[in-house]
C-alpha cells in the first residue's frame, strides 16, 4: 500500500485522461505572483476552489466560463469583488458580438495568469511530481510554487533595476 496513491483521483479534460492532484492558484494580475493556493485531488473542478481562494477586498476575479454560476457570483458579490469571469453561450442562446467581445477583453488579464503554469511547465522542468500522497504531493507544489515566486521576483527586480 505504500507504493499506491490512494489520495489521488482521475479526471478527464476533453478526451485526456489524468491521475494525480491539481495546484489551484491566486494570482496577483499585475505582478503575476502567486498569494494563495490549494492542493486538490484531479477530480476536483477549479470552480469548487475559487470561495476558499477570494477573500473580501480582492479587487476583481478573472476566469474563463467554467467559473460561471449562481453561488459564484453570489459570494464574490457578498465579499465586494468584482466578477471578470467570462459569460457562457448556450444552446440556441449564443454568445452577442458585444458578450464576445467583452470575453477577448477580459482574456487578456486571463492570459497573464496562465503564464505562471507555462513558466512552471517550460522553465522549470515540467509538473509531474514524483510523490505519493496529498500531504507530500501538497507540500512538493507548495515548494514548486515557492521556487516559481522566487524565480519571477528576480525577473520583476531585474526588470526594475534596467528601468
Amino acid at each position: 500500500m505504500r507504493q499506491k496513491d490512494t489520495d489521488a483521483r482521475w479526471a478527464k479534460k476533453g478526451e485526456e485522461v489524468h491521475f494525480g492532484y491539481k495546484n489551484h492558484v491566486k494570482v496577483d494580475e499585475k505582478s503575476k505572483l502567486i498569494e494563495k493556493y490549494e492542493v486538490t485531488d484531479a477530480s476536483v473542478h477549479d470552480s469548487q476552489k475559487v470561495e476558499d481562494l477570494v477573500e473580501k477586498g480582492d479587487g476583481r476575479v478573472h476566469g474563463d466560463s467554467a467559473y460561471r454560476s449562481a453561488e459564484i457570483e453570489k459570494d464574490l458579490k457578498e465579499k465586494e469583488v468584482e466578477s471578470r469571469i467570462h459569460e457562457k453561450g448556450y444552446r440556441n442562446r449564443p454568445l452577442t458580438e458585444e458578450q464576445k467581445e467583452n470575453n477577448r477583453q477580459k482574456s487578456r488579464v486571463r492570459a497573464r495568469i496562465e503564464h505562471v503554469f507555462g513558466y512552471m511547465t517550460n522553465s522549470m522542468g515540467g509538473i509531474f511530481l514524483r510523490s505519493i500522497g496529498m500531504r507530500r504531493t501538497t507540500a512538493a507544489i507548495g515548494l514548486m510554487n515557492l521556487i516559481y515566486n522566487m524565480a519571477w521576483y528576480e525577473q520583476l527586480m531585474r526588470l526594475a533595476n534596467s528601468s
